[in-house]
């Protein structure tokens, strides 16, 4: 009956909005279907009413922890001196070895000290409930789980038959065997005696003092190399780690210095990979254009890639694809040209045309001259079918900042270009707006600049540029390599897989 159950310890698991509740069996009523725990626990804490009482609906799980024992029922130990809180303290119901019964077995509990009674003559048995000791089609039976045994928590609802025997009545069974040969594997890992356990704390300290682990892994070594078996390391050594983008098969070592030039570098920079650029004079960078323009690099072309090249690194300046696309129409960048009636002037108009064709807003100053070069006549052509502006008073540029200032008003010759009025205006201009300032092709002589620049753009390789250069880069203008060797330059290019790079002081 459901009655034979009162006095057990259960735990109730009531789902997520009631929780847990454990306490010992005072009350079943078969009729209302309902259950009573005296001084019950509620998720680990006890209680302030002394009963508390469940409907079969609100109970999702139940678990007998204890089942009093023949003639008491406080075998398996008083509520007070269980912490309910606790998994696994009390007794455990579950299936026998041989299927035939319930084995009922008080484990030792994992966490804080318990007070665990000693053990007696009998501690190798366990005590075995008979399926015929157990009530018919009760609430209890409807709703009671096989705790977890050896191999993990296996729960299972049973329909136990009625019998006309007593549930107290209980048959001792030696758990040494199974089947009457096997030792009960639950008593294999649970069955020490707790006398064997020690006392005293166990000295890490101590025993770790006495491996000595650089005589360990020497031995080791040792072994391995007689036997010809791969090395596993000393302690110290690190395993090799590499990226998703790193080559992990061995090649030859790096040659840093790729370009070696006829004459001692005055000044010598660095790419981001480690690769030294040397810097080369003027005069040596003015043969390598002749001779480049000799094997069909014409001033066209080279002016293109430099306007090419100059007008992407001002793009990036500008802010690149974050600023320029079509959902910034109303941030659309100002950029003012400054150039000269020279060379270095056409340069920057060809950037200048470029930059208008990425819808950039270009000023272009340029002064009245009453004849101009050719490569200026032909990139202004080209720069009247853009929406760019020219200018030729500083009157015309804005009074308030642009975005960016690209600077080619000096050159390496015509020294007379920076007494005339008009070059000392906008240098003025230039240095009163707080605009960053881009030099293309910079002379080397440091009193010649009269604006000072925050990036400096070289042409091929870089001149020996002072401190007023600011950060320097170099383009690709596609020279040859046999023309650098032409000239006496060992060249390897330094650019990779771009044409415009940094470089970095050493």
């Amino acid at each position: 009956m459901a009655t034979d159950w009162l006095g057990s310890i259960v735990s109730i698991n009531c789902g997520e909005s009631l929780g847990v509740y454990q306490g010992r069996v005072s009350a079943v009523d078969q009729v209302s279907q309902t259950i009573s725990l005296t001084r019950p626990f509620h998720n680990g804490v006890k209680c302030l009413v002394p009963e508390v009482t469940f409907r079969a609906g609100d109970i999702t799980e139940l678990k007998i922890l204890e089942i009093p024992g023949p003639g008491d029922n406080r075998q398996c130990g008083d509520l007070q001196q269980t912490d309910m809180s606790i998994p696994g303290v009390g007794c455990q119901v579950g299936p026998s070895q041989n299927g035939t019964g319930k084995v009922l077995k008080k484990p030792i509990s994992s966490s804080a000290p318990q007070n665990i009674p000693r053990r007696t003559d009998m501690k190798n048995q366990d005590v075995i409930v008979s399926p015929q000791q157990q009530c018919s089609k009760s609430y209890m039976d409807r709703h009671v789980e096989t705790l977890p045994q050896s191999k993990g928590f296996r729960r299972r609802h049973n329909s136990w038959s009625s019998s006309s025997r007593h549930p107290n009545q209980v048959t001792p069974k030696k758990s040494g065997l199974k089947n009457g040969q096997m030792k009960s594997k639950d008593d294999e890992c649970f069955g020490d005696d707790i006398d064997e356990i020690p006392d005293t704390d166990f000295d890490f300290e101590g025993n770790l003092a006495l491996f000595d682990k650089a005589a360990v892994f020497e031995e080791i070594e040792t072994y391995e190399r007689r036997s010809g078996t791969r090395s596993r390391g000393t302690p110290n050594e690190k395993p090799a780690r590499y990226r998703h983008d790193e080559n992990i098969l061995e090649s030859e070592p790096i040659d840093y210095r790729r370009i070696v030039v006829p004459h001692n570098a005055n000044k010598e920079f660095c790419t981001d990979s480690g690769l030294v650029v040397p810097s080369v004079s003027y005069e040596l960078h003015k043969k390598l254009l002749s001779v480049a323009e000799k094997h069909g690099l014409t001033l066209e072309r080279r002016l293109e890639m430099t306007g090419v090249c100059a007008s992407q690194m001002a793009l990036s300046l500008l802010g690149g694809p974050n600023r320029l696309n079509p959902k910034n129409v109303h941030q659309r960048p100002t950029v003012a040209l400054l150039c000269g009636p020279h060379v270095k002037g056409a340069q920057g108009i060809s950037c200048g045309r470029h930059l208008s064709n990425h819808d950039v807003h270009v000023i272009l100053f340029l002064p009245n001259f009453v004849k101009m070069l050719e490569s200026i006549t032909n990139e202004l052509n080209l720069f009247s079918k853009t929406q760019g502006q020219q200018v030729s008073s500083v009157k015309d540029l804005p009074d308030t900042p642009v975005d960016l200032v690209i600077n080619c008003l000096d050159c390496h010759e015509n020294a007379f270009l920076r007494d005339q009025p008009w070059y000392k205006a906008i240098v003025d201009w230039a240095n009163q707006n707080r605009a960053p300032v881009l030099s293309i092709d910079p002379p080397v002589n440091e009193v010649e600049q009269g604006i000072d620049a925050k990036w400096s753009l070289a042409l091929g390789l870089p001149l020996p540029l002072g401190e007023r250069a600011g950060r320097v880069y170099l383009c690709d203008i596609g020279i040859p390599q046999k023309v650098f060797q032409e000239v006496g330059i060992n060249y390897h290019s330094p650019f990779g897989c771009k044409f415009v790079i940094p470089l970095h002081s050493t």
